[in-house]
């Protein structure tokens, strides 16, 4: 448990009491005998276990990290670095963030050895992350810096150090550290509460917040409101948001929530009929229509331009539905009986709505965490494959798009993306449609929760 660090921070309740009840079939008085040994073998088994969970449940933490540190000259030196490695807050955020920084690594390990007075020759360590080799003897390591942070995205992140100054080692853990650490933190009372039946959980109602934090919340809340109040936003959707009844009346609340604030959404399905989510946005009190490609001529079918689309948008009915407050819901692909109204890709119908209808944004829900793209090597060991892009120009897509980097289940929305902004929308957004409330969190906010493309 010495070896554990969330946030470097001691206090007088961080204990650890082992109890005997003496009522156990096998008393063990002798550590040395073969049920003393059996005995310390399960307890260190467990007591690891146990300081890994801690480490994993740290507030805010999203990735349980664990440094192993050979080499060392002695015992007590093996230990203190290693811990420090963990307990660097510098090291923390760069692990939360996933940059490969083991700069940041090297100056943990050399402040602690300046702290203790510890001897350390920089040209003799080694570092590897998740198992590549980041630093080499002194010098930093060629390496595939898209694959390593791809890597860096698992919830289990390890660090190596090799010192080679001795025999001694040791291995500590801890956490990232992330936003919702500071946020914790800074409004502890308010977001910790004893429930009726003893458990403590975490109350992220408004109401429980201090009256400074309610007052920025409303205020940047406000904000917002009043900038995007009469503009129009694009909202793609999926078979993820249609497949749980949960997710799709919660982008019903969303979709109430950002019409009775003024903006004013225009939503584009992929899938099913739209009569599903028509009927949620009912429940929820908005009032929707929904459209297929013959509606008021709205997808009609024309010659393949050189974006090779071959269809062409009139935006008259959409903009009838808008002028009524009603929330348009298109779904490009249902089948209408119209021979001159194709079944279009939904991706590429969304682009074209957002720039026959002027729309400010373009939202793409997809199931992943944003935009994915591939580094130079490999797959991503069973995990989302690619690396999330969080900020993107148009430019710099359409050359990803050339090179064939993005990832094959991210194309059409790269393509749509570089439509829409080509054709004047200010930005498109990728947020991943099976978290709750991404929408709210993508239009109220400045860099977004997924990808902005820009």
């Amino acid at each position: 448990f010495h070896m554990l660090s969330v946030d470097h921070e001691t206090s007088t309740n961080d204990q650890v009491i082992a109890l005997a009840s003496g009522r156990a079939a096998v008393l063990v008085d002798d550590a040395a005998s073969e049920a003393g040994r059996a005995l310390g073998v399960a307890m260190t088994e467990v007591c690891q276990d146990l300081a890994r969970a801690v480490a994993r449940d740290g507030e805010g933490a999203r990735k349980l990290v664990t440094v192993r540190l050979v080499g060392a000259a002695s015992r007590d030196a093996a230990r203190w670095l290693a811990r420090a490695v963990v307990a660097s807050n510098l090291v923390k955020c760069a692990l939360f963030g996933g940059d490969p920084g083991f700069g940041r690594v090297l100056a943990a390990l050399g402040a602690e050895a300046s702290a203790q007075n510890l001897l350390l020759d920089p040209s003799t360590i080694s570092l590897t992350m998740q198992g590549v080799a980041v630093f080499d003897r002194g010098a930093p390591a060629a390496f595939d810096a898209d694959a390593l942070r791809r890597a860096l995205r698992r919830p289990e992140v390890e660090i190596g150090v090799s010192l080679a100054a001795g025999e001694h080692a040791a291995t500590a853990w801890g956490c990232d550290m992330s936003y919702d650490y500071v946020r914790i933190n800074a409004d502890y009372a308010a977001v910790l509460v004893a429930s009726p039946g003893g458990p403590v959980y975490r109350d992220q109602r408004l109401e429980t917040k201090t009256p400074e934090l309610k007052k920025d919340v409303l205020v940047a809340a406000l904000r917002y409101i009043d900038r995007f109040r009469g503009t129009r936003a694009v909202i793609r959707y999926g078979a993820a948001t249609l497949a749980r009844a949960d997710l799709t009346a919660r982008l019903a609340e969303d979709v109430r929530l950002l019409s009775g604030v003024g903006l004013r959404p225009i939503l584009v399905q992929g899938g099913a009929p739209s009569e599903l989510v028509v009927t949620a946005l009912a429940r929820a009190g908005v009032r929707a229509v929904g459209l297929t490609p013959a509606d008021g001529h709205l997808i009609r079918r024309s010659q393949p331009g050189a974006g090779g689309l071959g269809f062409a948008i009139d935006p008259e009915v959409v903009e009838m539905l808008l002028a009524k407050e009603y929330v348009p819901v298109i779904v490009p692909e249902e089948a209408s009986g119209d021979e001159d109204a194709p079944t279009a890709d939904p991706d590429a119908v969304a682009a074209e709505i957002a720039i026959a209808c002027h729309a400010r944004k373009l939202i793409y829900t997809c199931e992943a965490s944003g935009l994915l793209v591939r580094g130079a090597t490999g797959d991503a060991n069973g995990e989302e494959a690619g690396m999330l892009i969080s900020e993107i120009s148009a430019d710099e897509l359409a050359q990803r798009l050339e090179d064939d980097s993005v990832e094959p289940a991210m194309r059409a929305y790269a393509r749509g993306a570089v439509r829409a902004l080509a054709g004047g929308v200010e930005t498109v957004h990728l947020i991943d449609e099976r978290v709750p409330h991404h929408v709210v969190a993508e239009l109220f906010t400045e860099t977004g929760v997924g990808t902005m493309v820009r």
